[in-house]
């Protein structure tokens, strides 16, 4: 498959994403690769776990710092800042979940993409 403009845009963007995340110490980051999905929402999620509901603030936080200061790129959609139970920054191409754990266990994101590539970062 042809790497298009954009798809290299995705690529830059889901790493400051995962800068971000490694900024305030997320744990069990994960990449979905969803770029040769037909019909798939996004080019990739990237997902993250928090140990608690401040954690969990500061890395989304981080994320759109690192985002903002590298692309000047704002989040698309933001939701669940106000539960601080999961956290999702949309950036259209991109799609950063971050999850207290016991959350992220709940609804096990990483399952209902079985066909799509998964990258385990490591931790900073």
């Amino acid at each position: 498959m042809k790497e298009t403009k954009g798809d290299a845009n995705s690529d830059i963007l889901a790493e400051l994403v995962v800068k971000g995340m490694q900024e305030k110490k997320a744990s069990d980051i994960v990449i979905i690769n969803l770029k040769s999905l037909k019909n798939a929402v996004s080019d990739y999620f990237v997902i993250a776990s928090a140990t608690s509901d401040t954690q969990l603030d500061a890395i989304a936080t981080s994320i759109e710092e690192e985002v903002f200061k590298a692309i000047k790129q704002n989040p698309w959609q933001s939701e669940g800042r106000i539960n601080k139970e999961w956290v999702l920054l949309d950036y259209v191409d991109v799609v950063a979940h971050i999850f207290l754990k016991d959350k992220r266990e709940f609804y096990a994101l990483e399952e209902l993409w079985g066909d799509a590539s998964i990258k385990h970062v490591d931790t900073v």
